[in-house]
C-alpha cells in the first residue's frame, strides 16, 4: 500500500480577496470536467441513470455558477431505457476546438454483471452550449471514461481507459488508449496506442491530457472512487509517451488525511484561468456525515460525490496543489481565493432557479431530472395550468417507464414540501414524494387507496432485499401536503390537509443509508422529488401545485 505524501514547501502568499469554499457544486456532481472557453468556465458532470444526461454549470469568475440545460435531452442523443442503477452517463468530457464544443460521453449499459462491461462511447458537438447538438458519432466501446484532447497542430485525439476482462482486480484497468479522430470523416483513424499504464496506485481511469510549456500532462484517476481515490499526474514531451510520473505523486488525494472533512478526492481536470495567469484543478470528493458532525455510521456520503476546486502552481514544470496558506500539499484545499471580497460557502455560488418551484413553465426542469428516458407524454403543464400533472408510470423499483421528477439533495439539512391532488381508485395507484438513492434504496410517502379505508397515506421503505409498508393513515377529501425534514442522518415525513398543521409520520428514517457506502457500490447520491404510479393502465394522474426545497 502506498504511503500518504506531505509536501511542506511554502511559497509566497499568492492571493487575497474573496474566499470560495469547497465543494463548489454540492450534492451529486461526480467526475467533473472543466473547460475555459469564450471567456467563461464550464463544468460537466456525470448523471448516470438520471435524464437528461450530463449536468452543466457555467461561470465567469468561479464564484457564481449558473445551471445550463443538460445537452443530452433527446433519444437521438441518449437512450438509457432499461439501464440498471449506476449505469448510463459515466465521466463526460467537454472541450472546445474549431469554434465549437465537443462533448464525449459513455452510455454504460452494464458494469457489474460479470467480467465484461458494455461501455459505448459517443461524440456530439455544438456551436453553442444551448445546442443544437449534432447526431452522436459512435467512437468505440473498449473502455469507459472517454475524453478528447485537441493538440496545437489541429489534430484531435480520443482517449479512454481499456477494460481487460481476462484479468482480475486492479489489472482489469489495463491502461489508457489514444487514437486520432478525423472530424471530416467522423471516425477514429490510425493506430490505437496505449500511452499510459498507470502507477502502483492502480485502477487507472478518468484520464485527461493537458498541454503546458511544451509538455503533455496526463491526469488520471486512480485508487478507485472510494477513500483511496487520487489523481495521478505524469508528463512527456511526446503525446504517446513514455510518461514520467510526478515526483510527488499523487497530484491530489484525501488518502491518509483522516482529519479532512473532504474525502475521496480524485478524478479531475486541469484548466487555465480566463486571463491565462492561473491554473485550477477541479476534482470529485465526498463529505462523510460523521466528518460533518452528524451522528452517523462512518464513511457515508449521503450527498454523493461532489465537485471541489483547488489552485495549482507550477514548479520545475510540474503542477502542485497550493493551500490557502501558501504550502504545497497534495490534498484538497479548504478554499481558493479570487479577486473580490467576502466568502462563498460550499455550494452557495450556484444560482438556483427558486426555493419554491412552481409550474407555469418548464424553467424548473433545469434543476429536476427523471430516469433513463424522456418524460414526454408522462407529464403536462397545460392540462391544468399552474400545476404539474404526472401521469402514472411504472413501479418505483423498475428500470423502465417511471413517472418521476427529482432534484438533488444539496444540503445536509433541508426541508422539502409539495402539495398534491390525487384520486386513486385502487391500491395499485399511488403518488407522492420520494427520497431516494436508487431503485434498491428509497423512502416514499404516498397517497393510495385502501378497499376498506378509502384514500390513505402510507410510508414505503425500500431497502436491499427488504420492503416495508407502514401504517395506513385515512385521509379526508381534498389536497394533501407532504413534507420531508432531513437533519444529517435522520429524516421524517409529515403531512397536512390544510397546509398549516402538519403531523409527523413514523418511523424516523435513516438518511445515511442513501449513500454509495451503505450496501453495495454505486455512483450517485440522494434525490428528493415527486412521482406517480399506476400499475393498472398508466392513466391515472396526480396534480402537483408546487415543490419547495429549503436549506436549513
Amino acid at each position: 500500500m502506498r504511503q500518504p505524501f506531505f509536501y511542506k514547501k511554502k511559497i509566497q502568499c499568492y492571493n487575497s480577496g474573496m474566499k470560495i469554499y469547497n465543494p463548489i457544486l454540492t450534492g451529486f456532481h461526480a467526475d467533473p470536467s472543466i473547460l475555459c472557453a469564450r471567456g467563461e468556465y464550464v463544468i460537466a458532470n456525470s448523471t448516470f441513470e438520471w435524464y437528461p444526461g450530463v449536468e452543466l454549470h457555467r461561470s465567469k469568475d468561479l464564484s457564481s455558477w449558473e445551471v445550463i440545460p443538460s445537452p443530452l435531452n433527446e433519444n437521438r442523443l441518449l437512450n438509457m431505457a432499461g439501464n440498471k442503477c449506476s449505469c448510463g452517463i459515466w465521466a463526460p468530457c467537454l472541450s472546445y476546438a474549431d469554434n465549437k464544443y465537443w462533448l464525449i460521453y459513455t452510455n454504460t449499459r452494464s458494469w457489474d454483471d460479470g467480467p465484461w462491461k458494455d461501455t459505448p462511447n459517443f461524440l456530439t458537438t455544438a456551436e453553442n452550449l444551448d445546442g443544437p447538438w449534432s447526431d452522436p458519432v459512435f467512437m468505440n466501446a473498449s473502455g469507459f471514461d472517454p475524453s478528447m484532447f485537441h493538440d496545437d497542430d489541429g489534430k484531435h485525439w480520443f482517449i479512454n481507459m481499456e477494460w481487460d476482462y481476462r484479468e482480475t482486480g486492479a489489472r482489469q484497468f489495463s491502461g489508457i488508449l489514444i487514437q486520432e479522430y478525423d472530424d471530416k470523416k467522423k471516425e477514429l483513424v490510425g493506430p490505437v496506442r496505449k500511452n499510459f499504464r498507470g502507477t502502483d496506485i492502480g485502477l487507472v481511469e478518468g484520464t485527461h491530457i493537458f498541454k503546458h510549456n511544451g509538455w503533455y500532462y496526463i491526469c488520471s484517476a486512480e485508487g478507485g472512487t472510494e477513500y483511496e481515490h487520487a489523481i495521478t499526474c505524469a508528463r512527456s514531451k511526446n503525446l504517446f509517451g513514455p510518461y514520467e510520473v510526478h515526483p510527488s505523486n499523487p497530484l491530489i488525494s484525501s488518502y491518509g488525511h483522516d482529519e479532512l472533512k473532504i474525502q475521496r478526492a480524485g478524478h479531475g481536470q486541469l484548466c487555465m484561468s480566463v486571463d491565462g495567469t492561473k491554473t485550477y484543478l477541479v476534482y470529485l470528493c465526498g463529505r462523510p456525515l460523521d466528518k460533518m458532525g452528524f451522528n452517523a455510521p462512518e464513511k457515508r456520503c449521503v450527498l454523493g460525490r461532489e465537485t471541489s476546486i483547488s489552485e495549482v502552481v507550477w514548479k520545475d514544470d510540474w503542477p502542485y496543489v497550493v493551500q490557502p496558506n501558501g504550502e504545497l500539499k497534495n490534498h484538497p484545499s479548504e478554499y481558493i481565493e479570487i479577486e473580490g471580497e467576502g466568502e462563498v460557502a460550499p455550494g452557495e455560488g450556484v444560482r438556483h432557479i427558486a426555493e419554491k418551484y412552481t409550474f407555469e413553465n418548464e424553467e424548473f426542469l433545469k434543476e429536476f431530472k427523471n430516469l433513463r428516458e424522456p418524460l414526454a407524454g408522462k407529464y403536462s403543464l397545460s392540462e391544468r395550468p399552474g400545476f404539474l400533472r404526472l401521469y402514472g408510470g411504472m413501479t418505483p423499483t423498475g428500470n423502465f417507464g417511471q413517472s418521476i421528477l427529482c432534484r438533488r439533495q444539496t444540503d445536509f439539512c433541508f426541508e422539502a414540501e409539495t402539495k398534491l391532488e390525487f384520486q386513486p381508485v385502487n391500491f395499485q395507484q399511488f403518488a407522492g414524494m420520494t427520497y431516494r438513492y436508487d431503485e434498491r434504496l428509497q423512502y416514499l410517502c404516498l397517497v393510495t387507496n385502501n378497499e376498506k379505508l378509502g384514500r390513505v397515506l402510507q410510508i414505503f421503505i425500500v431497502l436491499p432485499g427488504a420492503f416495508e409498508r407502514r401504517i395506513e393513515t385515512p385521509l379526508e377529501d381534498g389536497p394533501v401536503w407532504i413534507r420531508l425534514n432531513v437533519n444529517g442522518a435522520s429524516a421524517v415525513f409529515s403531512f397536512s390537509q390544510d397546509g398549516k398543521s402538519f403531523r409527523n409520520l413514523r418511523p424516523i428514517l435513516d438518511a445515511s443509508k442513501l449513500s454509495d457506502e451503505y450496501f453495495t457500490q454505486g455512483f450517485t447520491g440522494a434525490f428528493v422529488g415527486m412521482f406517480c404510479t399506476d400499475m393498472i393502465q398508466y392513466k391515472n394522474y396526480a396534480d402537483f401545485e408546487y415543490f419547495r426545497y429549503s436549506k436549513k
